[in-house]
């Protein structure tokens, strides 16, 4: 089954995204500060790459209900130590 990922940018360091997946979607609200999406960009990607990649990690290991409606990017972490090396690895692949 397909599954899309939309990352629309509200403001600065805001964006709403919205996965859907056949008939079901979900909404989350995600917050990224400057100095987290330089710390794990380099600048080399824009902050909704960084969103977009960030959510193929997450559903790459929950379903898609199970991601926070609304939380801060370096929250993964918290829950998948292996975010920050990993995300680095696949902005640069």
């Amino acid at each position: 089954m397909a599954t899309s990922i939309n990352v629309v940018k509200k403001k600065e360091g805001e964006f709403r995204v919205t996965i859907s997946e056949g008939t079901g979607q979900t909404s989350h609200a995600v917050t990224v500060s400057p100095d987290y999406y330089q710390k794990l960009t380099g600048g080399k990607v824009s902050a909704e790459g960084l969103v977009r990649r960030s959510f193929e990690f997450l559903l790459q290991r929950e379903p898609k209900e199970s991601i926070l409606s609304e939380f801060d990017l370096p929250v993964i972490a918290r829950y998948f130590p292996d975010y920050e090396r990993e995300i680095k690895k696949r902005l640069r692949g």
